[in-house]
């Protein structure tokens, strides 16, 4: 199948625990170190502004139309995902975001099953990427995909490519802490692609 190249930021903090009383948004030119420090920015500025806060790591103002959240069930974890399910929502992806909750993350619902390369762009924090087909099964995972800035130049930002109907993202080291590999099996609600 044809490789199909999308532009998302998706962004993770790095690992955390709890939640800060910091900030809600950053400057746009916020750097993955940031969101490590306790108080540090949960989101910057450019993020989208309908990911629902409860999956912030910290405190943020909750959108007045947010996206929906579905639960994903995996044999040692439950994952709570914000769903992208259109052209535009997959675009933004997690773009600008610092931190996330443990177990929170995004669940991106393509019109088929096939090779989906995602490019990093505005990544701010490294963060872990399942790809998954339609009956849950893990096809690959790509662990600790390193952040980038919004400055950086195209060239320098990470791509990562694999097959499958979903694409989970998840902050980095999720992945190996709740055995994530390929041949897991997540179970997840019936999901639809609403490209229009």
């Amino acid at each position: 199948m044809r490789e199909r190249s999308w532009a998302w930021s998706v962004l993770f903090a790095a690992i955390l625990a709890g939640c800060s009383n910091g900030p809600v948004a950053a400057q746009a030119s916020g750097a993955p170190a940031a969101a490590q420090a306790s108080g540090a920015p949960v989101i910057a500025a450019c993020a989208n502004e309908r990911l629902p806060a409860d999956l912030l790591d910290g405190e943020s103002a909750a959108p007045s139309s947010p996206l929906p959240i579905v639960t994903g069930a995996a044999p040692h974890v439950k994952l709570r995902l914000a769903v992208a399910a259109d052209e535009p929502t997959r675009e933004l992806g997690l773009m600008c975001v610092l931190r996330l909750r443990r177990n929170a993350g995004m669940i991106f619902v393509f019109p088929r099953s096939a090779d989906w390369t995602f490019w990093m762009k505005d990544t701010l924090a490294p963060l872990d990427m399942l790809w998954l087909e339609s009956d849950g099964k893990v096809t690959t995972v790509a662990a600790n995909v390193p952040a980038s800035t919004l400055e950086a130049s195209d060239a320098s930002v990470a791509r990562r490519s694999g097959h499958g109907l979903y694409v989970i993202e998840l902050r980095a080291g999720e992945a190996a802490l709740d055995k994530l590999v390929p041949g897991t099996r997540i179970v997840l609600p019936a999901l639809r692609a609403d490209d229009r």
